[in-house]
């Protein structure tokens, strides 16, 4: 799903709010994610899961066409781990978008 995707099924979901609206409510949640991450924080998403930053420490890898060695420079990445309601929705398979609304208000 890409972020326009998200917009209008949240829009769907929720048809007294205009568009406009939940897009811009839709960027200032990513936007806010975003910047908790730039500045080392962890993101917790009750019922979701938790964002965070992970540091990757400079290293030499091989390029695997020439075998040649390549320096690669110390990285950030993104690490997710998904909630255990996540994690036991996705092992059962359940993707029933006419209840998601209702089964994510249950569970908070």
């Amino acid at each position: 799903m890409i972020r326009s995707e998200l917009v209008l099924r949240i829009a769907e979901m929720n048809p007294h709010l205009y568009a406009k609206d939940v897009e811009a409510t839709v960027d200032a949640i990513l936007d806010r994610i975003e910047a908790a991450l730039i500045q080392g924080d962890r993101v917790e998403l009750r019922s979701f899961g938790v964002f965070s930053v992970r540091h990757r420490e400079a290293r030499t890898k091989r390029n695997p066409r020439s075998g040649a060695a390549v320096q690669v420079g110390q990285r950030v990445a993104i690490h997710f781990k998904p909630a255990k309601v996540v994690r036991e929705r996705l092992n059962l398979g359940e993707t029933d978008p006419e209840g998601e609304a209702e089964r994510f208000r249950r569970a908070s």
